[in-house]
Parts: C-alpha cells; structure tokens; sequence
C-alpha cells in the first residue's frame, strides 16, 4: 500500500501551519516590521501603479481593479501553498513568512509608544506630528487628551486589522487567507476611504474589507473581553454601544477596548487634508460616544491599551492554531466519510 506524504494528511498538513504561525507571529513580536521591501509595501506600491491606469469614476472600474489586485494575490499565494508546501519544512516556512508580511502588532504598539512618550516629556509638537504614522486624523488642532484618545481608538481598531483578522483568515484559509486579506485590507487603506477621487471607484475595496473583516473584529471584541482586567465592564459596554459606530466593524474592536480599559471613546473627529487636491480637504465626522459612563482618556491609558494589545494578540494567535487544526480535523473526517 502506498503511503502518502506526510503534507498531504490534513492534520499533519494544519500542524505544520500552525508551527509556522507560531513562528511568524514571535518574528513580528521580535523585529517588527521589516524596514526595507516589506512585501505589503511592494504590493501597495504596484497598486498605486495599477490604479492609475485603470481609474474611472464609476464602481465597474473599482469592482475590476479589487478583483485583479486581491484575485492576484490570493492565485499567487495558493500557487505557492500548492509548491512549496509540499515538503514539511516548505510549509512551515512559508506559513511563517506569510504570517509575518501580514502582521503589524509589534509597529502599531511601538508608534503608540512612541506618541506616549512624547505627551508624557510634554513634547505635543512631536506627538502631532508622530500621529500621522499611525492614523488618518488631523493632528494639528488636538491638544494631549485628544491625541491619547486619538492613539487608544487606533490600537484599538488595528489590533483587529493587522492581527486578530489575519490570523482569522490564517485559521479558515491558511496561509492563502492570509495574504489575501491582508491585500484587502491594504487596497481598504488605499482607496476604500471617502473622498472625491475614490467615492465611487473605492466602494468594492470598502465593501469587501467590511465583509472580510466581519469574523475577525467580533472576535476581537470576545478576545478582549476575556483578556480585560474588569471583564464584565467590556462585554457591557461592547454589546451595548459596538454597534453604534458608523463602521460595520470598528466599533467591535473600540468598544470592547474602552470598557476593558475603562475609558470614554468616539464623539467628534477631523481627518487630514489629502495627499492631493484630487483627494479633498479632510473631513469631520460626529461619533457616538463608546462607554460614556467612563472616564475620558489619559496618556497613561496608551501604555494600557498596548498591553491590552498584545495579550488580545497572543489570544488570538492561541485561537487561530486551535481552530485551524480543528477545522482540517473536521474537514479531513468528512472527506473520509
């Protein structure tokens, strides 16, 4: 009898994931992003090339270029799972090096950092102009309490987008799932966002980040809810107020994170000026108000948030291993049946 290669047994093929997870996940946690030729900067960089050339004002065009720039990705991706994951050590890392492309924990929770630093040295000229590296809103009017805000609201929101929905899509679809979502998620920050140029044009981009994110930011909210020290006050305040945000699915992530850490969140926000005038001149935007029983945010609560980050992150790579096995498991029982 012919016996079959270890990588084609589901379950031996969903151990080697997971080792790679694991191993891809304490690299983000180790280094970080990586300074130079990081892969999401080199597919970023082709999408804006991509883009320019097949720009029109209407949503056909936009459909076409998301299908194109994700259905690229993702072919490329299964391509190689199907090449190089056909020996152990191939698929643990490729696992490992696409888990690390997709995460961002380690940036986003040093950006945070760095902000905090400089409101506690008094320094909010530097705080102002560091914000921008981690989120879209106009910095130039904000005084300290509402750039601590301004950085709490984005751990909050990124920790769903550049970990626990990745590692969703890890533990559903491998190591495809992946990186396509993280191609959605990019084309999301490219041109998913509300301005003249890409009303139309970026509404494909939006919708399929909000559809591929939907798993990923309610369990980021459970997740933080179990890692809260006050648990209790974060499940209140997320099932409660998560659904008042605008966005589908931020206002899982933030209001989950404002009652773990017990702080007052939303109300009014300004975005910055685009890049160009194509791009308009900012916007404001009047949000409910997540947890507004709570205290309003200090810059201590930035160095909690990020804490509050990581163990929602560890949680979540724990989860992703768990569910991936679980699901080949299953998978492999009924394809025997």
């Amino acid at each position: 009898m012919t016996r079959r290669p270890l990588t084609g047994r589901p379950l031996a093929r969903a151990a080697l994931f997971a080792l790679g997870a694991v191993a891809g996940y304490a690299a983000d946690a180790r280094y970080g992003d990586p300074r130079r030729g990081h892969p999401v900067a080199v597919f970023g960089s082709a999408a804006t090339r991509l883009e320019r050339r097949l720009w029109r004002d209407d949503r056909a065009a936009g459909v076409g270029y998301t299908a194109l720039c994700v259905g690229a990705v993702a072919a490329g991706a299964l391509a190689l799972d199907r090449t190089v994951g056909r020996r152990p050590t191939g698929r643990a890392a490729l696992a490992a090096a696409a888990t690390w492309t997709v995460l961002g924990g380690t940036s986003l929770t040093r950006e945070a950092r760095a902000i905090g630093r400089s409101l506690k040295a008094g320094d909010l000229r530097a705080a102002r102009e560091r914000l921008p590296h981690l989120c879209g809103r106009d910095p130039s009017a904000l005084d300290e309490q509402q750039i601590a805000r301004a950085v709490v609201e984005s751990v909050a929101e990124n920790t769903a987008d550049a970990v626990v929905n990745a590692l969703t899509w890890g533990a559903l679809a491998g190591t495809p799932g992946l990186l396509a979502f993280r191609a959605v998620n990019t084309l999301d920050a490219m041109v998913g966002h509300r301005s003249p140029r890409h009303a139309r044009f970026g509404w494909a981009s939006a919708r399929l980040d909000d559809v591929a994110g939907w798993p990923g930011a309610r369990l980021t909210a459970l997740l933080t809810v179990a890692a809260a020290p006050q648990p209790r006050t974060a499940w209140q305040v997320w099932r409660r107020d998560g659904s008042a945000h605008p966005s589908p699915n931020a206002g899982q992530a933030e209001s989950a994170f404002a009652g773990a850490v017990g702080v007052r969140l939303g109300g009014t926000l300004q975005y910055r000026m685009g890049v160009s005038p194509a791009e308009g001149r900012g916007r404001v935007e009047h949000r409910p108000v997540l947890g507004a029983e709570l205290r309003p945010v200090t810059v201590d609560d930035i160095e909690r948030a990020c804490a509050l980050s990581r163990r929602v992150g560890a949680l979540a790579l724990g989860t992703t291993v768990a569910g991936h096995i679980l699901l080949r498991a299953l998978l492999g029982k009924r394809g025997r049946a």
